[in-house]
């Protein structure tokens, strides 16, 4: 599942505000871009592909978005059987999407009602990252020198940039 990048990367800043590891992997990213590539390299991923001082709050969040729609791409390019699925398209059309993926999954269609009443509660109401912990947070602002920056970014791995159409092959849809 994959939603609008700057909204990503303003939900990650938040969240990171509330857990003290993901805070410190931020702020040690702040100091050089070697620190940013030692904690992906310390998760297994390549280090060298996000070697990136994090400089602002969005930074963290477009690697994130960076990585997973990367990653999903090269999946596709592979061969592997995999489709994305939009949040905006499961907001919008909750029942309608919850068909499409339980028809996917291989699932009954008739659980598609039960899915659609689980979007009625915080599935994190209980966490250090419910919207109630997190939803006062003031939003990093999208500057036009920030928006540049992460946009080569982005680029830099391949994926849509922020202000283009936000579709990516293989998204599943009601439509």
């Amino acid at each position: 599942m994959y939603r609008e990048v700057v909204t990503v990367a303003k939900s990650l800043y938040r969240i990171s505000l509330t857990l003290p590891l993901a805070r410190l992997l931020n702020l040690l990213g702040r100091l050089s871009s070697h620190a940013t590539k030692i904690m992906y390299d310390s998760i297994g991923l390549d280090g060298s592909n996000f070697c990136i001082r994090l400089d602002n709050e969005l930074v963290y969040g477009v690697l994130v978005y960076a990585l997973g729609t990367s990653s999903y791409l090269e999946q596709r390019r592979r061969g592997f059987d995999v489709s994305a699925l939009r949040y905006d398209d499961l907001v919008e059309c909750p029942l309608g999407m919850c068909r499409v993926i339980l028809e996917f999954c291989h699932l009954p269609v008739s659980l598609a009602e039960k899915a659609v009443k689980a979007f009625d509660t915080d599935s994190q109401k209980n966490s250090m990252i419910a919207k109630s912990a997190i939803g006062h947070f003031k939003e990093p602002q999208l500057t036009p020198s920030r928006k540049r920056k992460l946009n080569e970014l982005l680029k830099k791995h391949g994926v849509p940039l922020i202000g283009e159409p936000r579709i990516i092959e293989g998204t599943l849809s009601c439509h």
